[in-house]
Formats: structure tokens, C-alpha cells, sequence
């Protein structure tokens, strides 16, 4: 997920720089998006690892 973030970022920049705004403010939201989805995602797992990492302990 955090690949695909990172592949509309670029997309966004790429565009931005040629002068799409519409097209670069789209791939935008949809890599803020999915980085957002991706950090949740990471830190649920940090805190189920932790948390079983104390169990084990």
C-alpha cells in the first residue's frame, strides 16, 4: 500500500509540474489517502506486536 502511495505521489508531482492541477490535486488525495490507510494499518500491527511481545514475557 505504502508502494501505491508513493506511485500517485510521483504521478501527482509529474503532473503538478506540466501543469495538470486537476489531475495532480486527484493523485494527491488518493496518495494522502492511502498513506493515511497505511499508518493505521502499521500502527494497529506495532500495537498487537507489542502487546504480544509483553504476553510472551
Amino acid at each position: 500500500m505504502l508502494k501505491w502511495a508513493l506511485i500517485f505521489f510521483v504521478i501527482s508531482l509529474i503532473s503538478g509540474f506540466f501543469g495538470f492541477s486537476g489531475v495532480s490535486a486527484a493523485t494527491a488525495t488518493v496518495a494522502r489517502v492511502l498513506f493515511t490507510i497505511f499508518m493505521i494499518i502499521f500502527l494497529v500491527f506495532l500495537i498487537l506486536a507489542v502487546m504480544a511481545g509483553n504476553a510472551v514475557v
